[in-house]
Formats: structure tokens, C-alpha cells, sequence
């Protein structure tokens, strides 16, 4: 019998969300399609039995729990599952300076675990009984951090053990329920660990730096081989492959360079550029998913909504990463300050070719499943990824040709990516 007291009952009735009709007014319903299983029922755990000791422990918990208890139920229960998993990760990847594309590849895997996880335990549960969603979320969040982080392996399973046992104690789950939730979450974990390890995205770079006037220059590119990688909705990594850069001598690249040169640049231009500088390159993938969050939880959707809504913003930024260096690095185009001496930019510009541009690719991406699934702030959110690709000509760094190449390829991949995630999207 699950022990519920009057107080819990209240803090999880505050925490849930409502659930939604599936049509375009009010959200998006997640396709019943996983990403590292093929269905759920392809990982299913038999039911741990309930014991006598077990209810008895529950029962002197009951009595003990402390106000401590409650408010790390509420920390962990708000968003759902999945939601603090992904505020942790992002912490750590910040930490260890994890920059796209990586970080991008790593949030990708890591919500599609978390997806999987919970989708399965959901699947297999009968009413109030059954596989501890929570639980199985805990387990995936830790194995698959444990593979990005081995040294903070150990600080990862703690965390997950207490958001099992916070629930145990708060009398929000059943000691059956986390144990088969925790063996889900640590199977679909190792599916995602195997994923990861065979993605590509530890192939190291044996090749050199093309020679001639119409390449880029420099030494050392960032992450060459991540148009290599293994993408999640791109048919092949050069599905969306722009056709080539205009030549030197064109007269696109011409007024494309005066573009750059008679743009008049103020106080308020430079900041901006500075903004996307820093929240495009190092930081994107955690500004885009701080305003998801933000939003899953303006919109109060299901907990199986925003799982679903976390994994498509960051594989579309994984395969709109994987679709722009493709094009990075089949092209070796050059930068702007590069052809023209003249021209002087905010700040140096990333160590990668310029066609595409990355910003157009990333916060294109984002910004389109995003507006999708909270309709409500298209406008803003398309906005704020406009923003993110124009200001890189405000900085002198990208011509006209690589921020509108950047974008179509953020676009087409994130329509591929509401395609595959949901039934309805509420575009």
C-alpha cells in the first residue's frame, strides 16, 4: 500500500502537470517511438515483489521524514523526470568547459536515455503501480554521466540515489516500484553508454589543412571530425549539404564583403555580438535548454511531454551541428578578415571555416523545435535565434551567404527532428 500523507499528497498534486488533448491549441503529443529501443516493451523488467519488511520500513518513515525531506521531493519532482537531469548535466559540462559540438552530442544521448528510461517504466506500469519513472530516470542520468565523467562517477550514482530515496521516504514511491524503475534506468543506460561509443565521436583527425587562396588558414580547426558523427534524424550527414561557397572573384562574395565593411557598428551592435560570442559558441546549448525548461514549465506540460521536448531540442542541435561541419569542412571557406585585410572584426573569429555559420546552424535549430512545441512564443523565440545568426555579421565574421546557409540548415533539421519526435506539434 503506498503511504500517503495529506501534506504529500498536496506537494505532488502541486508538482504534476495536466495533461493535454493532442491537437494544435494545446501541445504536442510524443511520437510512441523510442530512440535506443525500437518499442518499450523491448526493455521490460519483471516486478520486484512487495515485501513485509519493506512496508514496515516505509511505515517508520512515514512517522520520521522531516521537513528536509519534503523540500528535496519537491526539488526533485518539479518538470517531471527528466527535468533536474538535465539542469545537473548542464552544470557539469560548464564546469569541464564541454563547447558545441560536443556538448551538444552529449545532451543528445543523454536525453534520449533519459526519454527511453522513462517511457519504458511508463509503458509497463498499471495505474498507481508499477516501474518508478523517477527511478528509472535516476539510474539512466547516472550511468550515462558516468560514461562523459568517469572521475565523478561515484558522485553521480550518489546523486541518484538520493533522488530514489527521497521519494521512498516522502512515501511517493514504493520500494518495488524504485527497484524496478532502477533496473530499466540502468538498462536503457547501457544501451546509451554502447551508442555513445560507437558514434565517431572519439575518430581523431589524421588529415591537414587545404592550401590555397580560397581556403581557410590556420592550425589546429575545432572539431573537424564532427561532421563525421553519428546523427539521429539526418538520412547522412550531407542530407542538407549547401551547395558551394561563391569564388573569390564572384560578385556575391564582393557585395557580401561590402556588406561587412559599410555596416555601421554602435555601442549596442558590439554588445550584442559579445552576447552571441559567448551564449552562441561556449554556452548555446545551455541557454537553449534553460529557456526549455522555462517554458515546459510556463506551459505545464506532461512529464512525458517534456521528457520528449528536452531530447528534440538537443538532437536537433547535435544533427544541425553534424550537418554544418560537414559543410565546414568540405568547403575550408575562409573568413572574412581572412580574404579582406581591411575589414576588422569584434573579436577574433572561431577556429573553423566559415561556410556555414555555426550560430545560423545551432540557434536555428533550437529556436524552430522550440517554437513548435510552445506556440505561443514562436515570434520570440524565432526572434532570438535570428539574433543569434545576424549578430555574427554585426562582428565582422560571417558573410551574409554563410549566416542564411547556416540557417536553412537549421531549419530543414529541426523540422526533420518535430517530425520524428512528435505527432502533433502545434506549429
Amino acid at each position: 500500500m503506498r503511504i500517503v500523507t495529506p501534506f504529500v499528497a498536496v506537494l505532488l498534486a502541486s508538482a504534476s502537470v495536466p495533461a493535454f488533448a493532442t491537437d494544435k491549441a494545446t501541445g504536442p503529443a510524443p511520437r510512441a517511438q523510442g530512440w535506443l529501443v525500437k518499442s518499450y516493451g523491448e526493455v521490460e523488467m519483471p516486478a520486484a515483489a512487495a515485501t513485509a519488511p519493506q512496508a514496515a520500513e516505509l511505515k517508520k518513515i512515514a512517522v520520521t521524514r522531516s521537513p528536509a525531506d519534503m523540500a528535496k521531493l519537491q526539488w526533485w519532482s518539479v518538470g517531471g523526470p527528466a527535468y533536474r537531469w538535465n539542469e545537473i548535466l548542464l552544470d557539469q559540462m560548464q564546469e569541464a568547459f564541454v563547447t558545441l559540438p560536443t556538448s551538444a552530442r552529449h545532451l543528445a544521448l543523454f536525453q534520449a536515455a533519459l526519454d527511453d528510461a522513462t517511457a519504458v517504466a511508463r509503458a509497463q506500469r498499471k495505474g498507481a503501480t508499477g516501474p518508478s519513472e523517477y527511478a528509472a530516470a535516476a539510474a539512466a542520468a547516472a550511468e550515462v554521466m558516468a560514461y562523459f565523467f568517469p572521475a565523478k562517477a561515484a558522485q553521480f550514482a550518489a546523486k541518484a540515489e538520493e533522488a530514489v530515496k527521497v521519494r521512498l521516504a516522502a512515501g511517493a514511491d514504493q520500494a518495488q516500484d524504485a527497484a524496478t524503475g532502477r533496473a530499466i534506468g540502468q538498462r536503457i543506460g547501457a544501451l546509451a553508454v554502447a551508442y555513445g561509443k560507437a558514434d565517431g565521436s572519439d575518430a581523431k583527425w589524421t588529415g591537414s589543412v587545404p592550401e590555397g587562396a580560397d581556403k581557410w588558414k590556420g592550425t589546429n580547426p575545432i572539431a573537424p571530425m564532427a561532421g563525421t558523427w553519428k546523427a539521429w534524424v539526418l538520412t547522412a550527414n550531407n542530407e542538407f549539404r549547401p551547395a558551394p561557397p561563391p569564388a573569390l572573384e564572384s560578385e556575391k562574395l564582393g557585395k557580401d564583403l561590402a556588406e561587412l565593411k559599410e555596416f555601421k557598428r554602435s555601442p549596442r551592435s558590439n554588445h550584442r555580438a559579445t552576447f552571441w560570442e559567448v551564449n552562441g559558441g561556449a554556452r548555446a546549448h545551455t541557454m537553449w535548454n534553460d529557456i526549455a525548461r522555462e517554458k515546459l514549465l510556463e506551459y505545464g506540460y506532461t512529464p512525458a511531454v517534456a521528457a520528449r521536448v528536452l531530447t528534440a531540442v538537443n538532437v536537433a542541435l547535435l544533427d544541425a551541428g553534424i550537418a554544418c561541419w560537414d559543410a565546414k569542412f568540405t568547403f575550408w571557406y575562409p573568413r572574412p578578415t581572412m580574404v579582406d585585410a581591411e575589414l576588422k572584426s569584434v573579436f577574433p573569429p572561431p577556429n573553423h571555416p566559415s561556410y556555414p555559420a555555426a550560430h545560423g546552424c545551432f540557434s536555428t535549430a533550437a529556436a524552430v523545435v522550440l517554437a513548435g512545441v510552445f506556440p505561443q512564443d514562436k515570434e520570440r523565440l524565432l526572434a532570438i535565434g535570428k539574433e543569434a545568426a545576424e549578430a555574427r555579421l554585426w562582428a565582422g565574421i560571417h558573410y551574409r551567404f554563410d549566416i542564411d546557409a547556416g540557417q536553412e540548415i537549421g531549419r530543414k533539421v529541426a523540422e526533420k527532428t518535430l517530425a520524428r519526435s512528435f505527432d502533433s506539434r502545434g506549429l
